[in-house]
């Protein structure tokens, strides 16, 4: 058995890498684990971005597709009926979300700038938001929610059940047949859905208004003064829903397109294109708000 006086020894004459503390293990460890995790990190970020980059390529080839079927013409039928689908049908849930949207919005303004003696402005600035931004947005996630997730579900069912390779077979392209109807009845309905909400919006607020003491002819000349008399602002928010729809008939579509696994595909087709839709269409939202709020 080795004496206290030869462990000393030994112990002193041992090198450095022999003599590594606990501490400085765990580190070096710690260190390891963290530099490990980052490089995670980096790869899983990458194949998201590359993921997001390579979905919206698809959206976008499908749009281009779509736009150069539209030469060949559209059936009027199948392009009315669509209308009516994704339009007339949806009108009834978005003026009551745009209505309640308008009127909550005028209550908080009418209240809060009472308090400072500004209640002359209630008006214009609930036309603005309302024009702007809340029918315009809650337009368009509605009919991603409601007209996006059928087409979707249509698609999807008439993908797994092989209704579509018989289309093909019979030399019918699915894009024109079923895409391109789709998307022109999107462009056209979703700003005539979104001035309907524009009106109804900006009444939900003035009758609020007048409940909080702001006279109707206050609310009045007050949305003329704020409102851009040439309608430009009107127009910003109609312009937008072009793009929104444009968003929510290229998502649907594809996701039913790609469908596939039965009945559970369809309803994970469906929700994964109902959710797209709406965080694509906030993310467009801004860079075109950004866009035009810079000229």
């Amino acid at each position: 058995m080795a004496t206290k006086k030869e462990t000393i020894i030994r112990n002193q004459s041992a090198s450095p890498e022999e003599t590594e503390s606990p501490l400085d293990e765990a580190a070096a460890e710690v260190a390891q684990a963290f530099e490990e995790a980052g490089e995670i990190s980096a790869r899983l970020t990458i194949g998201t971005v590359i993921g997001i980059l390579a979905y919206l390529g698809e959206v976008a080839v499908l749009i281009g597709q779509t736009v150069r079927s539209m030469r060949r013409g559209i059936h009027m039928g199948d392009l009315v009926r669509q209308m009516a689908i994704i339009g007339v049908d949806s009108i009834p849930i978005a003026l009551l979300t745009t209505g309640f949207s308008g009127a909550v919005f005028s209550l908080y303004s009418a209240s809060t700038l009472s308090s400072y003696g500004a209640a002359s402005f209630v008006g214009g600035i609930v036309g603005l938001a309302i024009v702007r931004e809340t029918a315009p947005i809650l337009t368009g996630v509605v009919l991603a929610a409601r007209s996006g997730s059928a087409m979707t579900a249509e698609i999807g069912s008439m993908k797994v059940t092989e209704q579509i390779d018989a289309l093909r077979s019979m030399a019918v392209s699915p894009i024109s047949y079923l895409v391109a109807p789709r998307l022109l009845a999107c462009l056209i309905m979703l700003p005539v859905v979104c001035i309907l909400a524009d009106v109804v919006g900006i009444v939900g607020g003035g009758i609020v208004a007048a409940t909080e003491a702001v006279p109707s002819s206050v609310f009045v000349r007050s949305l003329r003064q704020l409102l851009d008399p040439n309608g430009r602002d009107v127009f910003q928010g109609l312009l937008k829903t072009v793009f929104f729809g444009a968003i929510i008939a290229a998502v649907g579509c594809r996701e039913g397109l790609q469908s596939e696994g039965g009945a559970s595909g369809v309803g994970q087709s469906t929700t994964r294109s109902v959710v797209i839709s709406i965080v694509l269409i906030f993310v467009a939202n801004f860079f075109l708000s950004f866009l035009m709020l810079s000229r």
